[in-house]
């Protein structure tokens, strides 16, 4: 009896050694991350802190860019009025010689998928030639032609991976020409000022290839006419885009432009074709 008494006395007597070691270690021993996680200190908020949200991705919620840009284009084709044609052949040099005022530019929203985007070029140039007349004394002839095309499109992104987006889009184009002619003093009162305006539908597409993080490649074109009002009205770019900050972003490339209208006396079959160089300023 006295022997099991002393058995069990030294079991609870080693177990008690056991216990206070392991307190005593525990107190030695720092909190856990999870422990301090959860046990407020007394100097911090006791209001637990949110997680941090996720990173918006690129191509989500909305954005909004503007890019002024600057076409050296030459021309060439027939235009006429009032069935009487001409053929031109002007290069960038030739334009830009003549060149009067002028506003080029191109917009482009988009929200998630959806896309909306407008790009508007305006031109007038003008020549004053002195004219070999006998008799009449000085006499000068004054030219004067205008150019406005703007191209409306809506429309939605496709593919919208990483490495390779393609947007399908659909719209309108609007074109305006007009032409002046003067002499100077007047000739039998002889003034031509004649113009044309039409709408053409048009279906496009475009294409963007990331080439890291800071440059895109875009390939860009859109068909319409079909004889509704012109005969055939298309246009198609290739740009190369480097963002230098944040918000801008330098653009280069080149562009072709055609059109063939043929109505109401009034004809304009030209291409339109040069290098551009602009910026993009990106709002959001």
């Amino acid at each position: 009896m006295n022997s099991s008494l002393r058995l069990l006395g030294a079991i609870l007597a080693a177990m008690s050694i056991l216990i206070f070691c392991r307190t005593a270690s525990a107190q030695e021993q720092p909190p856990s991350a999870d422990m301090q996680a959860q046990t407020p200190s007394s100097t911090s908020s006791p209001t637990p802190v949110p997680a941090a949200p996720a990173p918006a991705t690129e191509d989500g919620g909305g954005h909004l860019t503007f890019t002024p840009y600057l076409w050296f284009a030459g021309a060439h084709g027939t235009v006429g009025a009032l069935g009487r044609n001409v053929s031109i052949h002007a290069s960038p040099g030739d334009l830009l010689s003549h060149f009067d005022i002028g506003l080029m530019g191109a917009a482009d929203a988009r929200y998630n998928r959806y896309l909306l985007t407008g790009d508007l070029m305006w031109i007038r140039l003008s020549d004053s030639k002195a004219l070999p007349f006998t008799g009449l004394g000085a006499v000068s002839a004054d030219f004067r032609a205008g150019e406005l095309v703007w191209t409306s499109k809506m429309g939605y992104r496709v593919i919208n991976s990483e490495k390779f987006k393609a947007d399908f889009l659909v719209g309108a184009r609007f074109w305006h020409f007009s032409e002046k002619l003067s002499f100077n003093p007047s000739l039998l009162g002889i003034n031509v000022n004649p113009s044309q305006n039409w709408v053409d539908f048009v279906l496009g597409g475009r294409v963007q290839l990331p080439m890291g993080k800071k440059t895109v490649i875009d390939l860009a074109g859109d068909v319409g006419g079909w004889g509704a009002q012109a005969k055939l009205d298309y246009q198609f770019a290739a740009l190369l885009s480097h963002a230098i900050s944040s918000r801008w972003a330098l653009v280069a490339g080149y562009r072709y432009l055609f059109i063939d209208y043929r109505r109401n006396a009034g004809v304009v079959n030209t291409v339109t074709s040069g290098v551009l160089f602009g910026a993009t300023y990106k709002f959001k």
